[in-house]
């Protein structure tokens, strides 16, 4: 079993910047690709980034790229999401994933989720 817990969301302004985290505990983690995904009310969940944990091969979804970074921190198991130039159309819950799949922009490929962090970005 692997439990992810999230935090960092609230609340900035238009082109802000805020940092997100993900802190993952459980055995096999090292074996596992670990992606943010958001979802706004009303909206379908949307892929926003991944990173391979042996490697740390990154991906992002078009909607993000270049705005926002994924990396990884080994020694405290976190994957962190820094987020810069946001726009209103990034205000959603943000979810941490994890599963045996790498890259993947599918939600039902990834097996462990954390309980999301809201991010509200406002004018």
């Amino acid at each position: 079993q692997v439990q992810l817990v999230e935090s960092g969301g609230g609340e900035v302004q238009v082109g802000g910047s805020l940092r997100l985290s993900c802190t993952a505990s459980g055995r096999g983690f090292e074996n596992y690709g670990v992606a943010w995904f958001r979802q706004a009310p009303e909206k379908q969940r949307e892929f926003v980034a991944a990173i391979r944990i042996t490697g740390g091969a990154q991906v992002y979804g078009d909607a993000v790229n270049n705005r926002f970074t994924i990396s990884k921190d080994d020694t405290k198991n976190t994957v962190s999401l820094q987020m810069t130039q946001l726009k209103p159309e990034d205000t959603a819950v943000y979810y941490c994933a994890a599963g045996s799949v790498y890259y993947s922009q599918k939600t039902e490929q990834y097996t462990y989720w954390g309980q999301g962090t809201r991010v509200t970005v406002t004018s």
